[in-house]
């Protein structure tokens, strides 16, 4: 178990699509706002463990074509949440509830293209259930282990965008943040298409 806990940290904690959505959006609207996020992006990817490790993993690994059709949605859906981020205003404390927001549904939906996700997933179902005498009950673990594991590691990086909302003052400062994130955003997209390819 301690080495795919440890799997399971390194893949939660790293800077990816997820992570920067939750460090922008707290950022912005604070951390009761990000913790929806955090719960449904770590169930999405709790689940995608325990949807690929009970089948559609080796449905997937003989369908190579469909792997690189969802991996370019998920980026070019990536982008496109990158290219709103850039283009966001400042902050306005008095229109914090205002707005569409991701929310844990998007953030659940989002892990169903995210190429980072797919990968992780796919590695526990290759690396860590193998061998297992009840296969669905292990994957089952896992997927909870992993679900426990990620909250806490998402937690993290909301916190790490309150944090940051306290030195981003100005209008200027808050758009710089905003196109650094995007630009992080669209970095941790690509370069995770690119790993899979």
């Amino acid at each position: 178990m301690l080495p795919f806990l440890l799997f399971a940290f390194v893949s939660s904690i790293t800077p990816g699509p997820t992570n920067i959505l939750v460090l922008s959006n707290s950022a912005r609207y604070g951390l009761r706002a990000a913790v929806p996020i955090v719960l449904g992006a770590c169930a999405g990817a709790a689940g995608l463990v325990l949807v690929v490790g009970t089948g559609l993993g080796q449905l997937l690994l003989q369908m190579p074509r469909v792997q690189q059709a969802m991996a370019w949605a998920g980026v070019l859906w990536l982008t496109w949440l990158a290219w709103g981020l850039f283009r966001a205003p400042a902050f306005n404390p008095d229109q914090a509830e205002t707005g569409p927001r991701l929310g844990w549904i998007g953030a659940a939906g989002l892990q169903l293209i995210n190429p980072k996700t797919w990968m992780m997933a796919l590695a526990v179902m290759g690396v860590f259930s193998l061998g297992a005498v009840d296969p669905t009950t292990r994957v089952a673990q896992l997927a909870l282990m992993f679900f426990l594991v990620a909250v806490p590691c998402m937690i993290c990086w909301a916190l790490l965008g309150v944090g940051s909302a306290r030195v981003l003052r100005s209008s200027r400062a808050q758009r710089g943040f905003n196109q650094g994130m995007a630009l992080l955003l669209l970095v941790a997209a690509w370069s995770s298409l690119l790993a899979a390819s």
